[in-house]
């Protein structure tokens, strides 16, 4: 079972101006003692999202691994498309994830991959990212837990725990309740996410939830915002 840092910071690319911004804020994070970090772009191209993320694993002095976790014919095909092969990080420092797109994942040689409940199933994703990425399914109640709590996923996220403006069109608030019966309905790590500060993230701990995933309140000033959130949550 994952033992998941208690602070999940993830990198909307709509919060910033541009890419540029978007890497300092993660270069700042590094640097703050991040060790999880999900790259989450919702509104690019393909070729856009990947030459970000190798960007991204770049600046943050990851390197691919040397070995290929994958069997020889599926590692000469993403080998012969990527350019470099597909393969995990072994840095000991952060571990990357990429949101919603298996194949991206992959491409740019992340650790892991994060769907939705819109997205490919876990068992899809799963096929696609083999036995050694980690995979991370959202939920938003009880039904979904209990679901996702059957399937190879690796982590599971519970939310939005308080009202959220990083999504248009979110689901319902599940509140400290929702963390505390999905913390009931699965042994999994659980990952809170929606809504979440400085203000409130001890409180989601104490509820039951693992880690908090966090994305408005880690803009301002990435690194002291990062340094405070540790310190909170020990």
């Amino acid at each position: 079972m994952l033992l998941l840092p208690r602070l999940y910071a993830i990198l909307d690319a709509a919060c910033f101006p541009d890419a540029a911004a978007m890497f300092a804020a993660a270069e700042e994070l590094a640097a703050a003692g991040i060790t999880l970090l999900q790259y989450r772009n919702k509104r690019g191209t393909a070729r856009q999202i990947l030459a970000d993320a190798r960007e991204l694993r770049s600046r943050l002095g990851v390197r691919a691994d040397t070995e290929l976790l994958c069997p020889p014919a599926t590692a000469e095909l993403r080998s012969a498309w990527t350019g470099e092969g597909a393969r995990p990080h072994t840095s000991p420092n952060i571990k990357l994830i990429m949101n919603d797109r298996a194949d991206l994942c992959l491409a740019a040689g992340f650790d892991g991959l994060h769907v939705g409940q819109d997205d490919l199933s876990p068992e899809a994703a799963r096929r696609i990212l083999g036995p050694t990425r980690w995979l991370g399914v959202s939920t938003h109640n009880p039904e979904q837990i209990a679901e996702a709590d059957q399937t190879s996923a690796d982590y599971l996220a519970i939310g939005p725990v308080f009202a959220t403006a990083s999504k248009a069109n979110p689901d319902p608030v599940v509140g400290l309740a929702g963390v505390r019966r999905a913390r009931e309905l699965t042994r999994k790590p659980l990952v809170a996410i929606g809504g979440i500060t400085r203000a409130n993230a001890r409180s989601v701990i104490d509820a039951g939830a693992d880690s908090v995933a966090v994305i408005s309140d880690l803009l301002p000033s990435p690194r002291n915002s990062a340094e405070e959130f540790l310190r909170l949550l020990g």
